[in-house]
Formats: C-alpha cells, structure tokens, sequence
C-alpha cells in the first residue's frame, strides 16, 4: 500500500501566529530555521509551584516597541532548559507547551520564555515547530495573510 504524504504548508520567512491558550489572537513571528527552539517575549516572569505542579506567570506586549497591550499568560513548565542565544550568550529559560495556529492549522509547539525587547520580532518560531509541516521560502512573508 502507497503512503501519502501529507502537503506542507508554504510560508515566508515572517508570518502571523497566534496562541489561543495564551488568549494572543495574532503576533508577528519570525520563521529561523537556524534556530531550532522557538521563542516567546516574555518580561515579570514568575514560576509557581502547587500541588498541580510547575507553572509559570509572565506578561508580552505583542506589538514591537510598543507598550499596550500588555497581556497577561499563565501556562504550564514543561521543562527549564539552557539555551544559547545568536550572539552566544547562554541563559537558562522556562519552556511550555502550547498550541500555535499558523493559518488554519493549529498544533502543540515548545515555546521558550525570553525578553525579546531588543529584538525585532515578539516570536522566534524555530524548526521543531514547523518540522514535517512547512516549507519555508526566504524570499517571501506573510504567505497566510495580513
């Protein structure tokens, strides 16, 4: 029997996401194949812990170089991992789990937590999120729409 693979998605280097669970209807991510873990803004980031485990609290203002919105999320630890970033620098950042809809797709990814003020874009989406299920084409953006 013939197995057939499923179509990929194609997307451009930049993209709008979104995150239901974390109540963020739509931010700008850039797609960073050179990136294998995926990043989310993160600032006042506080863990928690009760007889239902790790959790942590943080807050994003998901528009560059603005200050509002500002929303609030809370969101299980999945792990705490050291990662290093482009410039070398390595920091020890909280990861969750999440879904992310990507078009009219939506699946769980591995978000890490980080302050992303200095950077140009709010969400870094890394391979492991898009494996199996893009294409990426460096020379375009916003495939999926506006």
């Amino acid at each position: 029997m013939k197995r057939i693979k499923a179509e990929k998605k194609q997307i451009g280097w930049r993209e709008w996401v979104s995150f239901p669970e974390l109540s963020i209807e739509r931010i700008k991510a850039k797609i960073d194949t050179g990136a294998r873990t995926s990043a989310i803004h993160a600032f006042r980031v506080r863990k928690i812990e009760n007889d239902d485990g790790s959790w942590v609290e943080f807050y994003l203002h998901p528009v560059q170089g603005k200050r509002n919105p500002e929303i609030h999320c809370l969101a299980r630890v999945v792990d705490e991992r050291i990662i290093k970033s482009s410039n070398g620098e390595t920091e020890t950042r909280y990861v969750i789990l999440t879904p992310m809809r990507l078009g009219n797709e939506t699946w769980p990814v591995e978000l890490t937590l980080s302050n992303r003020d200095q950077m140009g874009f709010r969400v870094l989406a890394g391979r492991a999120a898009i494996r199996g299920r893009c294409i990426v084409d460096p020379g375009k953006s916003f495939m999926l729409g506006r």
